[in-house]
């Protein structure tokens, strides 16, 4: 869906140059970041099996609320909020990495 937007020249980009086209963009106008992704997460009503998905049936420990999770077992919902945000208008779009960490 993003790509029906952005095509897939930003994937291909490197760091310095995105940081430059963001500084330029930033200098010409006020730039809109998306919004609240935890309540739009929230919004849909997820089931424990929902956060699980197929990846992580075995998992032990309880995963609703581990928003982190969605990118890989509910990415078309994920991609879908980045979509309405970018469709009102964002011009910058976060990731949904609450608790994620490089580690």
């Amino acid at each position: 869906m993003l790509d029906q937007l952005f095509g897939r020249e930003g994937a291909n980009r490197d760091g310095a140059e995105i940081l430059k086209a963001l500084q330029q963009a930033a200098r010409e106008r006020i730039l809109i970041l998306d919004g609240a992704m935890g309540t739009e997460i929230q919004g849909l009503g997820l089931t424990e099996e929902d956060f699980r998905g197929e990846r992580f049936l075995g998992c032990a420990c309880h995963q609703q609320g581990n928003n982190d999770l969605l990118i890989l077992t509910q990415p078309n919902a994920i991609e879908d909020i980045h979509f309405r945000y970018a469709m009102a208008g964002a011009d910058i779009l976060e990731t949904n990495t609450f608790s994620s960490t490089r580690i």
